[in-house]
């Protein structure tokens, strides 16, 4: 099989049938919001310092050095759980290492592009990953397209949810990543955080080539003969194991969600055609590549769900040709997924 798919720029296919809108997303900073949901609460007291912040024009980075600078620290003493666009309206949360002595005064950070909402002590710098999932509002304007379509796509992806694809954001400018990434594995050399980069980028290409073949066959969402079961909110996983009525409520339930791999070393789980599916989209000559690139970087085998549904689905039209979407996703998966499955939706920032 080619190596068709995977990164930036791919036809993905559409599970739902071809799009019922087309429509421009963030034609102005607050057409698109995003706010983290957090994974903990605040210990109230520690070295640490959190602080919750509303930011514009700024990426989560850049926020982060100003937050080092307003603080006196090293950009290493600043933690955040991930990573914001600047092209929004988003809320994160930072900590600021901060043992045996109190903060400057606040009025140093805020400005125009940062404000702070509210902080509080903790025992220990806030960790990548550790949050619940992401909020988010996006008003999409321009639109084309009947209303009863886009609403009845809008109501079975609240219902079944979408393929949870690796978007663009994931593979760098122009989806180069890749390509820096089999470069990488030719023997180039480059620095630990681009490194890290270039390697969830080849992960993610090789789960998105798996996940579009599941697509077309139309079992992104239904369990496959060996199939390899994620629990909803978790990285564990279990089986294969056999078809029972048990299996069949869970995944109605949305308890469970099939899986496909990230690639790494170790035994492949997944067994019968999940396995031959899963090889199979995986045997062309530059995933092979990636495969042998990610085993010798020391990565191992796991998986990630093949479907999300978005929580707390709602919508509005405050124009005849505005619409308003509300949702949640869990961490790790992206918005534009959802608006790929209504219709083609054009970005006025990467125009």
């Amino acid at each position: 099989m080619s190596d068709r798919g995977g990164g930036a720029g791919a036809q993905q296919p559409r599970a739902w049938g071809g799009p019922v809108l087309e429509a421009v997303m963030r034609s102005a900073p607050e057409d698109l919001f995003v706010e983290e949901l957090d994974g903990f609460e605040a210990s109230g007291s520690g070295e640490h310092l959190l602080l919750r912040v509303e930011k514009r024009g700024l990426n989560t980075a850049e926020a982060a050095r100003r937050i080092a600078r307003w603080a006196g620290v090293g950009e290493q003493a600043v933690g955040y759980a991930g990573l914001k666009d600047r092209h929004a309206v988003t809320r994160q949360r930072f900590s600021v290492h901060l043992p045996g002595r109190e903060a400057p005064s606040l009025e140093g950070l805020e400005d125009a592009g940062l404000r702070v909402l509210d902080h509080a002590r903790h025992v220990r710098k806030l960790p990548r990953g550790a949050l619940a999932g992401n909020r988010f509002g996006l008003v999409l304007r321009e639109v084309r397209g009947g209303r009863a379509g886009i609403e009845a796509r809008l109501g079975q992806i609240a219902a079944a949810g979408v393929p949870n694809w690796f978007e663009a954001q994931r593979f760098g400018r122009d989806g180069g990543d890749v390509a820096a990434a089999l470069a990488l594995f030719a023997g180039r050399r480059v620095g630990r955080a681009q490194r890290g980069l270039l390697l969830s980028a080849a992960r993610s290409a090789l789960f998105n080539r798996v996940l579009e073949e599941r697509v077309r066959g139309g079992s992104w969402n239904l369990g496959m003969d060996g199939e390899v079961w994620i629990l909803d909110g978790s990285r564990s996983v279990f089986g294969p194991e056999p078809w029972t009525g048990e299996l069949a409520q869970r995944l109605a339930g949305f308890d469970i969600h099939p899986s496909a791999p990230l690639w790494g070393r170790g035994e492949l789980r997944s067994g019968g055609a999940a396995r031959s599916l899963e090889l199979g989209a995986l045997e062309g000559p530059e995933s092979m590549a990636l495969r042998a690139g990610l085993e010798m970087a020391g990565l191992r085998q796991e998986r990630r769900a093949t479907r999300v549904r978005p929580g707390a689905l709602e919508w509005e039209w405050p124009a005849d040709n505005v619409l308003e979407l509300r949702f949640t996703l869990p961490p790790g998966s992206y918005a534009t997924a959802v608006l790929a499955e209504i219709g083609v939706v054009r970005d006025a920032v990467r125009q």
